[in-house]
């Protein structure tokens, strides 16, 4: 029964402690909002998109023409930058919630995009061209692709591009991902920067795609995108631009990554590309092991332990509320179950993301991945501890109430000392699986285990290895998890009636 005790004092020492860091990270968020902070922006990037935004495969750090632009205008305009680095596709949103200041990501101009954001001046004046795979003689331009299929990320200006064209969108995260269902037949044409392109061939060495046209004969202009609040932003990142175009800092920058000057609308254009990543296989997944390892330690595991201590209390309160035979007490407690239990983990974390920062509760990604991972696990819990609790035999609750036992000290001293052996199974599996659903969070921005093995994986294209790798480092925590579960029954065994 002691044992017990201190299990309970724990759980509710990290129910307290996760408590205090919700607190603290609203609070936080709410004066970074706050003329004091001004100063300091935070850029959204993929760090998933060479050579405009990548991790240097030597340092990791974060990289790449975007990157070394974005950092030229600070120093001119006087920011201090914080770098969020998210998919593509959670990009517009983190600006709309007011998680990022500016997105620096080779953002195209197009109408339906000024009409709900603020554009900088144009630092990139690209083509967009047309790849197959190699041998295909049948698509040359876009009137060639209309009822094929297409990989694109949804909300990317290309995306747009081949669906005007009539091609069917298949949804992707990054170009390299793309490129690899193309060489595996998957689908049939990717739409994309030249520049992209040609980056990924140099750097996979791949001669399994090619590029067959142009994406019409349009230029696009990308620019570094603000909301429609920040004016004042858009301004001193242009009056910076400005600069940096008249001292040649932008022509310097880009002749360094493309041997040409794509910073001008009459930019020669590029037609090779070093390569951002030309490691062998084993170096990059020897370069790769240790920042994958460091958020396994410092988001993965703490992510999972935070979650499941609150999600546990969360469990026993709202069992204890379903067995109620207060109507009242009883309806909240089933509606939270069929809540949690009726919508995907995936549509619970933008929730507490995304959507808590647009009604001004703006949570830190980690404290939002603990408020839904624990929600989550609360809900699933609470009918794993009910069923355990509705398993103890009928007659020690007769016998204790017949000594006068009131119902406090019965479920204390009798009820819940059983019912936890007999949980341990079924809530042994809720923890497996949260710890493999924190993989979800790298959605929300948070650099976890599987983000990593991401960004390593889009500059080489070593999707294999690298997922291989990430899925080992899973597999060696749930084995030892797993682990204790034996001793745990043993232990709580003394507890059977």
């Amino acid at each position: 029964m002691q044992q017990l005790r201190r299990a309970l004092a724990l759980v509710v020492l990290g129910w307290l402690v996760a408590t205090v860091a919700l607190t603290g990270s609203a609070a936080s968020a709410e004066s970074a909002a706050s003329p004091a902070e001004a100063r300091t922006v935070r850029v959204g990037t993929e760090g998933t998109y060479p050579p405009f935004t990548f991790h240097d495969p030597d340092t990791g750090d974060l990289t790449g023409f975007d990157i070394e632009v974005i950092r030229a205008v600070a120093d001119e305009a006087g920011w201090d930058l914080e770098f969020v680095e998210a998919p593509f596709d959670s990009i517009f949103p983190a600006l709309d919630a007011g998680r990022v200041d500016v997105i620096a990501n080779q953002i195209t101009i197009n109408p339906d995009r000024e009409a709900r954001y603020l554009f900088s001046t144009p630092y990139t004046y690209s083509r967009g061209v047309i790849v197959t795979a190699a041998g295909n003689e049948d698509v040359k331009t876009l009137d060639d692709i209309d009822g094929l299929v297409a990989a694109e990320s949804e909300t990317s200006n290309w995306a747009q591009v081949a669906r005007d064209a009539g091609a069917e969108i298949r949804v992707v995260d990054q170009f390299a991902q793309a490129a690899e269902l193309l060489v595996q037949g998957r689908v049939d044409v990717v739409v994309n920067d030249n520049i992209a392109v040609l980056d990924y061939l140099a750097s996979s060495g791949s001669d399994e795609i090619e590029i067959v046209g142009e994406a019409g004969d349009e230029v696009s202009k990308q620019a570094l995108t603000f909301r429609q609040d920040s004016p004042a932003l858009q301004q001193e990142a242009d009056d910076a631009l400005a600069t940096l175009t008249e001292d040649g800092t932008l022509a310097k920058i880009s002749e360094k990554y493309f041997g040409a000057d794509v910073t001008v609308e009459d930019a020669a254009k590029v037609t090779d590309v070093k390569g951002s990543d030309t490691r062998s296989t084993t170096e990059i997944v020897q370069d790769s092991a240790w920042p994958m390892l460091r958020a396994l330690l410092i988001y993965t595991i703490p992510l999972t332990a935070a979650s499941f201590a609150i999600g546990l209390v969360l469990a026993l309160v709202t069992a204890l509320a379903r067995m109620s035979s207060n109507r009242l007490v009883q309806l909240p407690a089933r509606i939270y179950i069929s809540a949690i239990r009726g919508t995907p983990l995936l549509v619970q974390l933008f929730i507490t993301f995304y959507g808590l920062g647009q009604v001004g509760l703006k949570l830190s990604p980690v404290s939002a991945a603990i408020l839904a991972l624990s929600l989550n696990v609360g809900g699933y819990a609470a009918e794993i501890i009910r069923g355990s609790i509705l398993s103890v035999p009928r007659g020690q609750y007769e016998a204790a109430t017949t000594i006068g036992m009131r119902y406090p000290q019965l479920m204390r001293r009798i009820v819940l000392p059983q019912a936890a052996r007999i949980a341990v199974p079924p809530l042994s599996n809720t923890l497996l699986s949260l710890i493999k659903d924190t993989a979800l969070t790298s959605i929300i921005l948070v650099p976890e285990l599987l983000r990593q093995a991401t960004n390593a994986a889009s500059s080489s294209s070593q999707f294999m290895p690298l997922y291989l790798f990430a899925a080992l480092y899973y597999w060696v925590v749930c084995f030892l998890v797993s682990q204790a579960q034996g001793p745990l029954e043993k232990r709580l065994g003394r507890y059977a009636a």
